[in-house]
């Protein structure tokens, strides 16, 4: 019997159409690894082959006004790493005993050492922050003693040589800042000025051998970077280190949260000191960071707060450019005035009326209620008065930045009476300054204004960027001339008036003004006063001729605790003006810090001179 075939001509169809579909299929994989991956397939393959290095600049440094004392600056410190894989038992122990000696290691520090070159790795890490001569000198005796694998890498270590006015302390800490780990700068003129001082990489790229080293022979540069910028500040370092004793002192004695204070040119803006107590040692951040972080914050420029009776200046100014008061006009210190058809009121701190005053009394005497009259009667209607009081806030750069050139700033918070319609109660108390809030470089800058002339100046800590002055433009005039000589008499007619004042705030030998600021501490946590402690502040001016000040100076005590407390009197060791005495016979007494007047034939007879 002959069997039947069982080949078709279809079965041969279908497999040599199959046979052509796979391979199709293959064709398309590889002609899309080849054509649409290739550019990832050709940097894959590079990233094996070769090295990407990125090498910071060398950040710039930072200098005091007198571009000699180092404030900041950035060194070179290496790891030394091994290859533990290539070495042998008796090299390990070689290496070990030379770094103990190079690196004065005792046992704890031995068996760290030995641990680290006990691993199966081609990488370890196993000394940090060496000063390079030292690497050299291992790297140079390991070589003799024909011990492999060892390596170094470099980097920047950002450090702050000047110690500050307080123990574990760095100079003028707040203000300048800290560089992170990354090159970052922190807070600060650090962080304020980061592209000029941190300059740009420089980019290379090599071959990489088997631990993934650059081959040196292979390595070239992809991008030239460059280094950044020398700043020099305004600060005088021999001042700021008074300045930080002062505040350091005073927040001892009375038992502050903090005391912050700042020195400043009124006619450029330039800052010659400014610190905060507590404050933290930047070269120790980290330790810092895990602590008490809020060290950081610089509360000159960052924290706002009730100012109390320093904003009584203001509503000065006011009454005087509506001509709805002068100095010399009479109010009636009635102790208490009701508002709001009595549903509100406002008293005097010592809660008692000291009767018919003129206004350049009752600002010495700081009476809340005369501030509230003045600021009442600016204007026909409630609204209108208010608007003209807002008008000269925002003028004086109350509730926006300054623009000073320290990071973190903040604008602070006033009241728009065209937005939320004010009480009687409202401009009251913003009379005398409550219901807004400021920081303390907002309050120097306004009184700077008042005591120069008119002028609204930008503060600012930088003068020089690598050598070349820095112009810094003003804000533009917002009072008229003519009310300074007006503004700076009744700040000196403050001083000299009340004993209270005068005793501890003069000094023999120069003209002296200022304004005191008392503010209650709202706890927004309860809805209520916080007990016990007060917010001190005082604004003022110290000059060697009268009717020119020289430097002014702005002064908070932050929750000090008053040892004697009764009604209208709160005293403590250091009050704020008493610090501003001390902060400015400190300043006066730098050598070379102000210009030099031209001689004056005939000397002046005003009081307080």
């Amino acid at each position: 019997m002959i069997l039947g075939r069982t080949d078709s001509r279809g079965r041969l169809l279908f497999l040599l159409l199959a046979f052509l579909l796979a391979s199709s299929a293959l064709v398309a994989r590889l002609s899309w690894w080849q054509i649409a991956r290739r550019d990832d397939l050709a940097a894959s393959a590079h990233r094996q082959i070769y090295l990407r290095t990125v090498v910071p600049a060398k950040r710039g440094s930072i200098f005091d006004r007198s571009g000699t004392v180092v404030l900041a600056a950035s060194v070179t410190r290496d790891r030394l790493t091994a290859n533990p894989r290539v070495l042998s038992s008796a090299q390990r122990e070689a290496l070990i005993s030379l770094l103990t000696t190079k690196l004065g290691l005792v046992d704890a520090g031995v068996a760290d050492l030995r641990s680290r070159l006990a691993v199966d790795r081609t990488y370890a890490i196993i000394a940090r922050d060496l000063v390079p001569e030292t690497t050299q000198a291992i790297i140079a005796t390991a070589a003799d003693a024909g011990i492999p694998g060892l390596g170094v890498e470099s980097a920047q270590v950002r450090q702050y040589p000047q110690s500050g006015g307080g123990p574990q302390t760095s100079l003028a800490a707040q203000l300048l800042g800290f560089v992170n780990r990354d090159g970052q700068g922190q807070y600060g003129v650090e962080q304020y000025y980061q592209d000029q001082l941190a300059g740009t990489p420089t980019i290379m790229e090599s071959d990489r051998d088997a631990n993934g080293q650059p081959v040196v022979e292979t390595q070239h540069t992809v991008a030239a970077g460059s280094p950044g910028t020398d700043l020099s500040l305004t600060i005088d370092a021999g001042l700021q280190l008074a300045v930080e004793q002062e505040v350091m002192a005073a927040w001892v004695a009375d038992r502050a949260k903090s005391v912050s204070a700042v020195v400043m040119d009124p006619y450029t803006g330039a800052i010659l000191a400014e610190a905060t107590y507590p404050s933290y040692d930047a070269n120790d951040y980290a330790a810092v960071a895990t602590s008490d972080a809020n060290r950081f914050i610089d509360p000159i420029v960052s924290s706002v707060y009730e100012p109390g009776s320093v904003f009584k200046m203001p509503t000065v100014i006011a009454g005087l450019e509506t001509g709805t008061a002068t100095l010399d006009k009479e109010y009636d210190d009635s102790g208490l005035l009701r508002l709001d058809n009595g549903r509100t009121k406002i008293t005097d701190a010592d809660r008692k009326p000291m009767g018919i005053l003129k206004l350049a009394d009752a600002i010495a005497f700081s009476r809340n209620v005369v501030a509230a009259r003045v600021a009442l009667g600016l204007a026909p209607t409630l609204q209108a008065a208010a608007k003209v009081l807002h008008e000269v806030w925002t003028r004086l750069g109350f509730g926006a930045p300054t623009g000073v050139d320290l990071a973190g700033e903040t604008g602070g918070l006033v009241h728009d009476p065209t937005k939320s319609a004010w009480g009687e109660i409202d401009l009251a108390n913003g009379s005398f300054g409550q219901g807004v809030a400021v920081t303390p470089i907002q309050l120097a800058d306004a009184y700077a204004a008042m005591v120069n002339g008119g002028t609204l100046v930008r503060p600012h800590v930088v003068g020089a960027i690598d050598g070349v002055p820095v112009t810094v433009k003003d804000r533009g005039r917002v009072l008229d001339a003519s009310l300074s000589p007006k503004l700076i008499d009744l700040m000196n007619h403050v001083v000299t008036t009340v004993p209270f004042y005068r005793d501890r705030t003069l000094i023999p030998g120069y003209y002296v003004g200022g304004k005191t600021g008392t503010a209650q501490i709202w706890d927004s946590t309860v809805r209520d006063w916080k007990p016990d402690v007060f917010n001190f502040s005082f604004v003022g001016y110290v000059g060697r001729k009268a009717g020119r000040p020289d430097v002014l100076v702005a002064v908070k005590i932050n929750e000090g605790v008053p040892t004697v407390r009764r009604v209208g009197q709160l005293a403590m060791p250091v009050m704020s003006f008493e610090l501003f005495r001390r902060i400015a016979t400190d300043t006066m007494a730098v050598p070379g810090l102000l210009p030099d007047l031209p001689p004056d034939p005939v000397a002046s007879e005003r009081p307080g001179h």
